[in-house]
């Protein structure tokens, strides 16, 4: 149960930034249910690509850039994350899932969006389990 919460928490905050962001989006159908219906298993299969980066590349990264980012007070961190969107961009479409993030600031600022929808969904959802 608790991966499947993990799972929708990435999943809910992907399509958030993918409907807030130009920059960001799924292929296939762009409104309606036609767009439910095509997008739903790509955008839970990016949600398992991000949370799986999540989870194994970027405690790396942020453990070998731990002076930088005390140097910039954290805020290397904004751009750690905004690497790993982009890093999972990259993997979906490897895995050819209609996944894209067109450039570095539209990763930076969907990067916020999923950390402040996947707060959002942890506050409105507590699970204990």
């Amino acid at each position: 149960m608790r991966f499947l919460m993990w799972l929708l928490t990435y999943a809910a905050g992907l399509a958030v930034a993918a409907w807030l962001l130009d920059g960001i989006w799924f292929e296939g159908a762009t409104n309606g249910s036609a767009e439910f219906q095509d997008k739903w298993l790509e955008v839970l299969g990016v949600a398992l690509i991000l949370g799986l980066v999540s989870t194994f590349v970027e405690p790396v990264v942020k453990l070998l850039s731990l002076p930088f980012i005390i140097l910039t007070l954290g805020f290397l961190l904004l751009v750690i994350n905004a690497a790993m969107l982009l890093f999972t961009a990259w993997l979906a479409d490897i895995f050819d899932l209609g996944f894209h993030v067109d450039g570095f600031w539209n990763a930076l600022l969907g990067s916020i969006i999923i950390t402040i929808v996947g707060w959002g969904v942890r506050v409105a959802i507590p699970f204990r389990g």
